[in-house]
C-alpha cells in the first residue's frame, strides 16, 4: 500500500461505497427494508477479515519456512489487522439482526462460528503474550497462525451452510445474488468489498513500518550501549 494510487482508490472506494450505501435505492424485501443497506458494510468487513487473516496465515508459513524478524512483523501485524476487522463484522451483523430478526443475538449458527473463530484467533494473541523467548513465540505463533486460519473456513463458510439456519446463503436460505436482479446492490457491494480491503492492507502496512523501525531503533541503541 505504499504507492499513492492504491490510497487514492482506496479512498475513492470507500467514499462511494459509504454515500452509495446509504443514499442509493435498495430492493424492497420483507421484513428486511431498508436494513439491507447493511450489507454493503457487514459482508465487507468480513471479506477484508478473511483476506488479512488469509495474508497472515500465509507470512506464517513464510516465517516458519525462512524465520526472520520482518516475516513475523508481516504475521502479526496482519491478523491484529484482521481481528479489528472480524470485530466490527460482529458488530455490524448484530446491528442488522436486531433489526430483522429482533435481537442481537440470535445463536445462528453463522454468528456462532463467527464468534468461534475470532476466540481461535484471541488465543493466537495470548499465545504471542505468554512466551518470552522472541524465537519461541514467533515460531510457536506462526504454527498456531496457520491452525487458526484452516479453522476459520469450516466454522463461517462450511458448517452454517450444513445447518439450519436464518442467514441468508446458509441453512439452505438463498444468498443476496438471488434478491439483488437488477444488479442496484452490485454496483456498491463489490467496490465497498474491494474498499474495506485495501483500507485494512493499508492499516496492516502502516503498522509493519512502524514496528519495523521500532525494530532499527532499538538495535541502535543497542549497538550505542556496546
Amino acid at each position: 500500500m505504499r504507492s499513492v494510487w492504491l490510497k487514492v482508490v482506496c479512498i475513492v472506494l470507500l467514499v462511494y461505497a459509504i454515500i452509495g450505501g446509504l443514499l442509493f435505492g435498495v430492493p424492497r424485501l420483507n421484513i428486511v427494508n431498508e436494513t439491507i443497506r447493511a450489507l454493503y458494510f457487514h459482508v465487507p468487513m468480513w471479506f477484508g477479515m478473511v483476506a488479512l487473516f488469509g495474508t497472515s496465515a500465509v507470512y506464517a508459513i513464510k516465517y516458519l519456512r525462512n524465520p526472520n524478524f520482518q516475516n513475523d512483523v508481516w504475521s502479526v501485524e496482519f491478523a491484529n489487522v484482521g481481528m479489528v476487522f472480524g470485530l466490527l463484522g460482529i458488530l455490524t451483523g448484530m446491528i442488522w439482526a436486531n433489526y430483522t430478526w429482533g435481537s442481537p443475538w440470535h445463536g445462528d449458527p453463522k454468528q456462532n462460528g463467527a464468534a468461534i473463530a475470532l476466540l481461535v484467533y484471541f488465543a493466537y494473541f495470548v499465545l504471542r503474550g505468554s512466551v518470552n523467548n522472541e524465537e519461541q513465540r514467533a515460531r510457536l505463533s506462526a504454527a498456531y497462525n496457520i491452525f487458526a486460519f484452516v479453522a476459520m473456513v469450516p466454522l463461517i463458510f462450511i458448517i452454517p451452510r450444513m445447518t439450519s439456519s436464518m442467514h441468508p446463503g446458509s441453512g439452505g436460505n438463498p444468498g443476496f445474488n438471488m434478491y439483488d436482479l437488477d444488479s442496484r446492490m452490485r454496483m456498491v457491494f463489490y467496490p465497498a468489498v474491494t474498499g474495506w480491503i485495501l483500507l485494512g492492507c493499508w492499516i496492516a502496512t502502516l503498522r509493519i513500518r512502524m514496528k519495523l523501525v521500532e525494530e532499527k531503533i532499538a538495535q541502535s541503541e543497542d549497538e550505542k550501549s556496546y
